[in-house]
């Protein structure tokens, strides 16, 4: 975003409404989003569970990795969701299906939305947890009670990961970045006793497996240099190789992490796109340098969707991969049904 965006966007909002105020909302930066989906019967609320976005605070909801249950929030931050969550739809007198977003920073909870209706994320929920929400829902909504139901909540060892599929593939000169504006045609759900496996899994189900051996291109925006080099470090401890642009390399170099120079577009040949066609990397690392950068990168990213090389845009999204590569290369991702995690969950 840039100033002439922004110009653009409040000069559109007042043609379309003239009489009506722009909304300015503050950005919770580098924060942690979460989701609650939850069964109401206008005077109670059960949530089978809290959802854990793999990106950042920023990325549409519908477009962002989540998984069940959540890998780094406190228990005390998952017992104010629930809390908000019941208090909102009793509050709202919600009879049925409800979704909630709220945004974890600064060691705060924030509510960022309510929605008193189903969202995507109910089947997927109802399938990692056991719990039929959509079933239990309309059971609500003809009458009956929450304290009829006898809902509890489950202690489960395995992971859910949501991923959301993308029609880039089909669009090659999209530049696939993703942001506030939902992008995802589809989602998949991967499962597995490990968060790395689940990613892992959920990824392959996005036709886009992630490679478990090769070379790693990383070039990622200033801002996001501090944060890529656990990412570099953990995937040449997988035994990649990396690529870097300058800046990268540089910093990589600093942090003691070897990497291989390679050419932006605009330095010459042979440079990153060269290397994407000729096979030579096997997963793009790329956070957009946005748009006050001198030098476009989205070539970055349209080449490796042209080339059907498996990239990522965000920092978070690159640790969850590392991790999911590892346990990969351990092995234990082996078929299990849906039955067998439901039977293992005790109530």
């Amino acid at each position: 975003h840039d100033e002439d965006m922004l110009r653009h966007y409040v000069a559109a909002a007042v043609d379309v409404s003239p009489e009506r105020p722009i909304l300015i909302d503050k950005f919770l930066e580098d924060a942690i989003e979460v989701e609650a989906d939850a069964i109401a019967d206008g005077t109670d609320a059960f949530v089978p569970a809290i959802m854990e976005h793999v990106e950042r605070a920023g990325v549409h909801s519908g477009d962002s990795a989540c998984v069940i249950p959540p890998i780094s929030i406190p228990p005390k931050h998952i017992d104010t969701i629930n809390e908000y969550t019941r208090k909102i739809a009793i509050e709202l007198k919600v009879v049925g299906l409800m979704n909630m977003q709220y945004a974890i920073a600064n060691d705060r909870v924030y509510v960022l939305e309510a929605n008193p209706r189903a969202s995507r994320t109910v089947p997927l929920v109802s399938k990692v947890c056991a719990i039929p929400m959509a079933h239990l829902a309309t059971q609500v909504m003809m009458g009956k009670k929450l304290s009829e139901l006898n809902l509890k909540h489950g202690v489960f060892t395995h992971f859910g990961v949501k991923e959301a599929v993308f029609p880039f593939y089909m669009f090659p000169e999209v530049d696939p970045v993703l942001g506030p504006e939902m992008r995802s045609t589809g989602e998949v759900l991967g499962m597995a006793d490990s968060f790395g496996m689940a990613f892992y899994k959920a990824q392959e189900a996005t036709q886009q497996p992630l490679p478990a051996e090769g070379c790693a291109l990383i070039t990622v925006a200033h801002p996001d240099q501090p944060s890529v080099a656990e990412v570099a470090r953990q995937l040449r401890e997988l035994g990649f190789r990396i690529k870097a642009t300058s800046g990268t390399r540089d910093f990589l170099a600093q942090n003691g992490i070897e990497a291989e120079a390679v050419n932006k577009l605009q330095e010459g040949r042979p440079h990153i796109v060269d290397a994407i066609k000729n096979g030579e990397i096997q997963l793009v690392i790329n956070t957009p340098s946005g748009k006050l950068s001198e030098h476009d990168d989205s070539y970055i990213r349209k080449a490796s969707i042209k080339y059907k090389v498996p990239y990522i845009t965000t920092i978070a999204a690159a640790l969850a991969a590392a991790k999911g590569i590892a346990a990969r290369k351990k092995g234990g991702g082996g078929v299990k049904s849906l039955h067998a995690y439901h039977a293992e969950i005790v109530r």
